[in-house]
């Protein structure tokens, strides 16, 4: 199985270094930046391409592991290159519908490894659920395949289904990675070491692998603890960015365990 990697990010990195290690050929790693292309090639053997005119039809598969707005226009211009009209080609995005491929591609597909990625960190990639799906059984059968090889997790998931996951994502990853930064930006305001908050942040995400996120809420606003509410909203003052989104979320929580 020979792949084309379309995409030096933070996904086209870990996965590129995941399937070479697994045993699949990267045949070229495409980035406009030369040196994000060299530094992934170099790592999986692959040649370093920064032009898409200049991605050849030698691959089986066709990985596009790039922002969500540049999807259409790669497709696009993928299609005009020669060989390139009875291949495989996918996408890894979590909120991207596999039909902005449908219009060029006969073959198009899903795959999408739904985790947090920075190329400074190491991932378990054997825990990372890989989400595929594909126009075709035939093409569905390979992406499944090939996920099998890089995760103990593969599933087919549709379009409608990855979508729910992304926006789920959003919230459990991004939005609460945010409230971790903002946090540190109220410790680090009042001298105070942000590094004592992370024994709670650890425990708070280990606590859901066992039980519901429901069943274990728990502060102020849970308890519909107004006098500390009113005292942490007084403090806020300092940070008047801060005071609605401590509101907005403790009006949210207070609405969730109304009885």
């Amino acid at each position: 199985m020979t792949i084309t990697l379309i995409g030096a990010g933070n996904v086209g990195y870990h996965l590129g270094k995941r399937l070479y290690k697994k045993g699949l050929t990267i045949h070229q790693v495409f980035s406009r930046e030369i040196k994000h292309a060299e530094f992934l090639a170099k790592k999986v053997k692959g040649v370093a391409v920064t032009d898409l005119t200049n991605i050849d039809a030698q691959a089986d598969l066709y990985i596009i592991a790039v922002r969500d707005d540049s999807i259409s226009e790669v497709v696009a211009k993928l299609r005009q290159n020669k060989g390139m009209n009875r291949k495989l080609v996918v996408h890894t995005s979590g909120a991207a519908n596999s039909q902005l491929i449908a219009p060029y591609f006969k073959r198009y597909g899903v795959f999408y490894p739904l985790q947090t990625f920075s190329k400074s960190r190491k991932v378990k990639f054997a825990t990372i659920p890989i989400c595929v799906d594909a126009g075709r059984k035939k093409d569905l059968k390979m992406l499944l395949k090939i996920g099998g090889k890089i995760s103990e997790k593969v599933t087919k998931i549709t379009d409608e289904e990855r979508a729910v996951l992304h926006v789920a994502a959003v919230m459990v990853n991004n939005f609460s990675n945010h409230l971790f930064h903002l946090g540190q930006q109220i410790t680090v305001e009042a001298g105070v070491d942000f590094g004592l908050l992370k024994p709670l942040i650890l425990e708070t995400v280990l606590k859901i692998s066992q039980h519901t996120p429901y069943d274990m809420q728990t502060g102020p606003a849970r308890r519909n603890d107004e006098k500390t509410i009113k005292k942490h909203l007084e403090y806020l003052q300092k940070f008047p960015e801060f005071v609605q989104l401590y509101t907005l979320l403790t009006k949210s929580i207070q609405h969730a365990y109304r009885r």
